[in-house]
């Protein structure tokens, strides 16, 4: 799978002196780091929210037809094709370096693993803890061997995992995949997973192509044009995963994370048909509070209601996303979970 097969629309440097960074964004800085962390003004959380996991997705979807389950923070389980796929999965207690310290779950996954089908591939944005869980994808190893696609940098260390079928990709290459077209397409976010390696490894988004259209992973990333180039180039999206949380302080957030009202802005430039919401809820990872993303997004939508419908799942709901319609009037609000 390492091979690149197809067009590359590579479109611009964004490496240098071995480090990735974000063309047309602010450089993140060590001392903005200190100041944010040294200063912290944290919202609520509740300590932990035990739930029951929901019934099992089914073993397969055929066709056009498209599944898409929330599991937590950014990882769902998408069906579609007879391929199952899961983006940056994540079922571990914490998302730290160390198993007794840093973000700490506040709620249980909305599905077991053990109730997952079998998983065809996996979809990883970066490096980060909450998005490259070592403990996870280990399990997913040993009990599937799936496909994993990645950004430059990550298929070493999963090599060391044991994968063996890993597609390592540039933004704006892409790689044919069982009747899929997978493009890895520009994130503004970093990678580090200690205090030396930042930003040796690179960021991504993926776009699955379809004959049904598109669907779009975001990953973590902060708002820029990048959307209006990934709709440039992808004009029929059937569903977008945005992220909504970690958002809090703007002013060190920003550049890497995008606040709901952004992440409603990004659904309409990128005209996507879906979205759903990702990245709330799970793990405390900026001074946002639990329930901040949820509200600020529901304010958003009350003061401008968007025409496509932009949903909020529960963890474990599974959702059937209809077929690309005709492009709807941005005059015509629809209704949101």
């Amino acid at each position: 799978m390492s091979e690149v097969r197809g067009e590359s629309l590579w479109r611009g440097p964004h490496f240098s002196d071995g480090r990735y960074f974000n063309p047309g964004a602010p450089q993140q800085k060590f001392s903005r780091f200190l100041r944010w962390i040294t200063h912290r003004e944290q919202g609520e959380w509740r300590r932990f929210r035990e739930t029951e996991p929901s019934a099992p997705p089914p073993e397969r979807v055929d066709g056009s037809r498209l599944r898409a389950t929330f599991v937590n923070h950014s990882t769902f389980l998408l069906q579609t094709g007879g391929l199952n796929l899961l983006t940056d999965p994540v079922w571990s207690e914490r998302v730290s370096p160390v198993s007794f310290a840093g973000p700490k779950r506040r709620r249980s996954p909305g599905l077991r693993m053990e109730d997952l089908p079998r998983v065809d591939a996996i979809l990883l944005s970066h490096n980060h803890y909450d998005h490259f869980d070592k403990a996870t994808l280990k399990r997913l190893l040993e009990r599937d061997r799936p496909v994993v696609f990645c950004p430059l940098g990550l298929a070493k260390p999963l090599e060391r995992l044991g994968f063996e079928h890993i597609c390592e990709l540039d933004w704006w290459q892409q790689v044919a995949w069982s009747g899929l077209v997978v493009h890895c397409v520009p994130a503004q976010h970093f990678s580090a997973r200690g205090p030396f390696d930042r930003n040796r490894t690179l960021w991504c988004g993926w776009v699955l192509d379809a004959d049904a259209g598109s669907i779009y992973f975001a990953g973590d990333t902060g708002f820029g044009s990048l959307f209006e180039e990934i709709a440039a180039s992808f004009p029929r999206i059937r569903l977008s995963l945005l992220p909504i949380g970690a958002f809090k302080p703007y002013w060190f957030m920003g550049p890497i994370h995008m606040t709901p009202s952004q992440a409603l802005y990004a659904h309409r430039l990128l005209g996507s048909a879906h979205s759903i919401a990702t990245h709330f809820g799970t793990f405390p990872l900026a001074d946002d509070g639990e329930q901040e993303p949820l509200e600020s997004l529901g304010r958003a939508m009350m003061q401008d209601p968007p025409a496509r419908p932009f949903w909020v799942l529960q963890e474990g709901e599974g959702y059937e996303i209809p077929h690309v319609a005709e492009p709807l009037s941005e005059e015509t609000p629809a209704s949101s979970a």
